[in-house]
């Protein structure tokens, strides 16, 4: 295997980790979504402040993450933002909203009303999640665009993605994307359930009450996961020839993750993780370490998701439109230079990870309390 080829399986997997930690902590948006599910303002100034305290974490692994596949390759932006421009925007707005909301939503002088700032938070922890899921989906399902390289050299017209004229999000809308996003909102919801019961020392009623959340919307995830994987595993999809063709291939996620058992492992370990740590929670009284457990399988499960979609040759943004068109990282990457450098830089990856696992675990020391917030100077 070539110098350039072995860079390009290394950034696809950084990018995987990435992708499988965004959205465990997707459970921050499954969070906002229930301020106002059943809880008092007491409740729910726990629950704001709890989210309060991680939400910057996810805010920056999106960040991150975006940044790293915009540098590694830079193909799939250069083209997903020709017919998913206001899917991307949406997202950004999504987010660029819930960082004011936290930051005004009880600050001296606010003319709007807390409500206003938490109907702020509510709309990302929905379109946040949902949007996410369409975007992940694309890699997938694809959608109608085409790709001539030549327009590169072309002054006049230098545009090198097109996508077929039709209404802003319908080429990117579909309902096996909006089944990926709906079951990555109630995955938020479950996760920031198990949160609750971890973080939050509140009455008996509440953590009982975030308990069978954790059950409730834990079923619902399920059966749309199940539902989402019986629909990818149909699925066709193109894979690159020697020659660099793309070539249609019947079923092929299927056959991905049956020749790489190695991934099938991984994946069926996720899940067992997933369903072990929403069970015990939702039955256990006196167990709250289920988001650990939770969380490490959604990044297992997300990482093999990801594998699937990018390695063995399979085009991980297939164009429906023009097979040929399809991205893979083998003609989306950058060059083996910039490969390179970035691969230098990565090993700080690790003393990053540390950091966040040292002040994740300072912040979370003691469960929050509703005392605790009334000695604060501080709170959102």
């Amino acid at each position: 295997m070539e110098t350039l080829e072995i860079l390009q399986a290394y950034w696809w997997l950084l990018i995987s980790v990435l992708g499988g930690l965004l959205v465990f902590l997707l459970f921050v948006q499954g969070g906002q979504s229930m301020l106002y599910s059943g809880v008092d303002e007491t409740e729910r100034q726990l629950m704001v402040n709890s989210l309060g305290r991680k939400w910057e974490f996810t805010y920056t692994t999106l960040v991150v993450f975006g940044g790293a596949f915009f540098a590694a390759f830079p193909l799939f932006y250069s083209t997903s933002f020709g017919g998913a421009y206001w899917l991307w925007m949406l997202i950004l707005l999504s987010f660029v909203i819930q960082a004011f909301s936290y930051e005004f939503r009880r600050k001296s002088g606010n003319v709007y009303g807390t409500r206003f700032y938490d109907g702020c938070l509510m709309c990302n922890g929905f379109f946040g999640c949902v949007l996410l899921g369409v975007a992940v989906g694309l890699f997938f399902f694809g959608g109608p665009f085409t790709v001539n390289r030549v327009n590169l050299l072309d002054p006049s017209a230098p545009v090198i993605s097109q996508w077929e004229s039709t209404p802003a999000l319908q080429s990117v809308l579909n309902l096996k994307t909006i089944l990926l996003g709906v079951t990555v909102f109630f995955l938020a919801r479950t996760m920031a359930s198990l949160y609750f019961v971890n973080n939050i020392d509140g009455t008996a009623d509440f953590t009982a009450r975030m308990r069978r959340r954790t059950l409730w919307n834990g079923l619902i995830f399920a059966v749309l996961f199940v539902t989402f994987t019986v629909v990818l595993m149909l699925a066709p999809g193109y894979r690159a020839d020697a020659t660099g063709t793309f070539v249609a291939e019947d079923y092929i996620y299927f056959h991905n993750i049956t020749r790489m058992w190695w991934l099938a492992a991984v994946f069926v370990l996720g899940v067992v993780a997933v369903l072990y740590g929403i069970g015990r929670t939702a039955f256990d009284a006196g167990w709250r370490a289920g988001i650990w457990y939770a969380g490490t399988g959604t990044v297992a499960v997300v990482i093999v998701l990801f594998s699937l979609a990018g390695y063995a040759g399979t085009a991980y943004l297939p164009s429906t439109a023009d097979a040929q068109s399809s991205l893979s990282i083998a003609n989306s990457s950058s060059t083996l230079f910039t490969l390179t450098v970035m691969s230098w830089v990565s090993v700080l990856i690790p003393f990053v990870l540390g950091y966040i696992w040292y002040v994740w675990r300072k912040m979370n020391a003691t469960p929050l309390t509703a005392r605790e917030l009334s000695e604060e100077s501080h709170t959102y």
